[in-house]
């Protein structure tokens, strides 16, 4: 593999990373609810499920999609329901008044921020189809595993670094007051187009 195939990559990677989605959605929601500890770790999580999607591309998911329809049929139903219910859980408690007055340890976990962040990714198969699809023409056979690693590597950096700071830039004062002066509002469009994205996760 070149030099500038490896780059093209983890260009092309980056821009997907980038493009507006449920893990940048939920990445924003928690920088301006929980902080950037919080927000970090779940850009963490987010990190690990896109190595999670790239590594089953490498290895042929693919292939089996396209041999079994029906199971990627099934997981982007099953991924379009969580981010559902999801959606629904911020619209159903939008009107509940945010307590900011706590401003010690966040009120989500590591843990429970970083399963977050690794469950949002995975609930949308749809990473596994696009990182086929770039390294089929990019990564030729019999590539050494140093390269694998040196891709996967790219997949968890561009994640977790674009997430961390689209966490940090919603957790800014300014942000955290708008959101709390616009809870009910903000609250309602995020789980609105988080709602949207899972509609269209399950149905395309």
């Amino acid at each position: 593999m070149t030099v500038a195939a490896f780059l093209a990559v983890a260009f092309l990677h980056l821009m997907a990373a980038i493009s507006p989605g449920p893990a940048v959605l939920m990445s924003a929601r928690t920088g301006v609810t929980e902080g950037l500890r919080t927000g970090f770790f779940l850009a963490c999580g987010i990190g690990v499920g896109g190595v999670i999607w790239a590594m089953a591309a490498l290895f042929g998911l693919n292939l089996v999609f396209q041999a079994a329809p029906a199971l990627l049929y099934t997981l982007k139903i099953a991924g379009g329901i969580y981010l559902i219910y999801m959606a629904y859980g911020m619209w159903k408690t939008a009107d509940q008044p945010l307590d900011m007055a706590e401003t010690g340890r966040p009120p989500r976990s590591a843990l429970s921020a970083f399963r977050l962040g690794l469950i949002t990714q995975l609930a949308n198969p749809k990473p596994a189809v696009l990182f086929s699809a770039i390294f089929v023409g990019t990564v030729p056979p019999h590539t050494p595993a140093w390269v694998y690693g040196a891709l996967l590597a790219v997949v968890f950096l561009n994640e977790t670094i674009w997430n961390t700071l689209v966490a940090r830039i919603f957790s800014f004062e300014r942000s955290k007051a708008t959101y709390i002066s616009l809870k009910s509002i903000i609250d309602r469009c995020f789980g609105g187009m988080l709602a949207v994205l899972g509609l269209k996760i399950a149905a395309t």
